[in-house]
This record gives C-alpha cells, sequence and structure tokens, in this order.
C-alpha cells in the first residue's frame, strides 16, 4: 500500500483499477474487511477501487485520543482530494457506514452514491440499549487485558460463532492478530465518537444521492433495525438483503455483495 500525509496523520491507500472511482470505507476491528470485494470481478473489473486504512488501524496513524466521525469523513475526503477525485460512489461497511453517511452530509457534491453496509443506528434502534449492555461485557474482558478474548468475544457476537473461520479463508493471513492489535481505537476511540453521534429522521432528509442499504439475512437485531429505519427515513433508499450473512456480509458472501453494488453503481452512474 502507499502512504500519505493528510490532517496530520498518515493513512495507507491503495487503488486498484479503471473505471469510475468507488471508495471503500472499512469498519471497526478488521481493517481488511473490504478485502474480499477487490477480488471479485464485477468490481475490480469495471472501478477505479479506492481502499485504505482509517485512522487507528494497521500501518495508519494510531492515536489514543478519541476523534470523531466527523473527522474520519475529513479524512476519506482529504484522501480523494489528495488522489485528485471530485466525487465518488462510497460504500462504508459498518462504523465505515456512519462515516459515509456523516460525509454526504458534510460535502453531498463529493459523493455520488451511498452504499450503507449495516450502519450502526444504535441511538435509534429499539435494541441499542442491549447492544450497548453486551459492549460493556467486553469491555471488561479488554480492561482485564485480555485484548484477543475481547476481541473474539465482540466478533462472534455480532458476526457469529464462524467468524473465525471465515475471516481465516478470505482475509489476508494474520487479520485476526492485526484485530487484536488494533482493538484500543475500537475502545478508546470509536466507541465514544459512536456515543456521541446522532443520525436521526431530520438528518436522513438531507441525504438525496442514490442510497443502497445492504443487511445480511442472518445479521443481528441492531443491524436489521437500523436497516428498516434507513427504510423508513429514506423512503427512496434501495435494499439488497444478502443471502447466508451476518454483519460480516462481505466476508461471508463477496459475491453477493460485489453483484448487488455493481448493480446499483450501474443504474447510478457519475
Amino acid at each position: 500500500m502507499e502512504r500519505v500525509n493528510l490532517n496530520g496523520v498518515d493513512l495507507e491507500y491503495d487503488v486498484q483499477g479503471a473505471g469510475e472511482p468507488l471508495l471503500l470505507i472499512h469498519g471497526s476491528i478488521f481493517a481488511d474487511a473490504f478485502f474480499p470485494l477487490l477480488v471479485e470481478p464485477r468490481i475490480a473489473n469495471n472501478y477505479r477501487v479506492i481502499s485504505y486504512h482509517r485512522r487507528g488501524f494497521a500501518g495508519s496513524t494510531h492515536a489514543g485520543d478519541p476523534f470523531t466521525i466527523e473527522q474520519q469523513a475529513a479524512d476519506g475526503r482529504a484522501l480523494l482530494r489528495h488522489l485528485g477525485i471530485p466525487r465518488a460512489h462510497i460504500a462504508g461497511h459498518s462504523y465505515g457506514a456512519a462515516i459515509a453517511l456523516q460525509w454526504a452530509l458534510d460535502a453531498p457534491a463529493e459523493v455520488q452514491s451511498l452504499a450503507l453496509l449495516e450502519p450502526p443506528l444504535v441511538a435509534s434502534a429499539p435494541s441499542g440499549p442491549t447492544f450497548w449492555e453486551e459492549i460493556a461485557s467486553v469491555r471488561a474482558m479488554y480492561e482485564r487485558g485480555d485484548k484477543a478474548g475481547a476481541t473474539d468475544a465482540f466478533c462472534a457476537g455480532v458476526a457469529g460463532p464462524e467468524y473465525r473461520q471465515v475471516i481465516d479463508t478470505v482475509l489476508p493471513s494474520g487479520a485476526f492478530e492485526l484485530a487484536v492489535t488494533d482493538l484500543d481505537t475500537f475502545f478508546q476511540v470509536e466507541l465514544p465518537a459512536l456515543h456521541q453521534w446522532r443520525f436521526t429522521a431530520e438528518e436522513a432528509t438531507r441525504i438525496r444521492q442514490p442510497v443502497l442499504s445492504v443487511v445480511g439475512s442472518e445479521t443481528e437485531p441492531v443491524f436489521r433495525e437500523s436497516h428498516a429505519l434507513i427504510q423508513q427515513w429514506m423512503p427512496h433508499a434501495e435494499i439488497l438483503v444478502v443471502p447466508q450473512a451476518t454483519h460480516a456480509l462481505q466476508m461471508m458472501n463477496a459475491s453477493g455483495v460485489a453483484d448487488g453494488l455493481a448493480r446499483f453503481f450501474t443504474l447510478h452512474k457519475l
């Protein structure tokens, strides 16, 4: 991957292919969660795909102080400016989908379309309090110093008990170990930012771009409820249900996600 200093931090990034630009924003925990899409022909052969490690992940700058989802969106915007790309399709997974939504609010002219892979609308989802209770039990493991156990517990909770076999098959070698190393970002930076972030029906009325709401058929309640909220708040949103997939949907069914994204982007070309 290449490296560039933007907004005072170093970001690792990679650009592959040719065609309309598509930026992928990964979620928490796994820095290379979008890796399976990079080798899917309908994506790899038709788009100029930009992937990057957000600050706090892999070889990008790590910071112990909280920084906001708005700041994360600003990092992505700065990367596109560095690459000379004024407008792109944006696809975000989980926390990355929250960043994509914030980006569309902050700089709508830069966003051609939004593909939202299970954004965590925890503040508005009915099962949000349960989600935070489950996080609290995982945090206790983290604070005891059991980072590997906390990583495993969180991933099994949101992606199912088979997640480890999945990531060991489809992600680059050492993905779990890297996630353990990056776990400080999740607890020290991203959870506080998610607590503060608000995206409600009012903000949703400002999203005018084409939207694809993507959900796994076997995903957890908080993400099913977030998907339902997107449909309720954004009646124009299109829907993609990925079969045989939990929250790790692009890792569990990369071809299903790739086909759905490609159809969506084709309908909403630059």
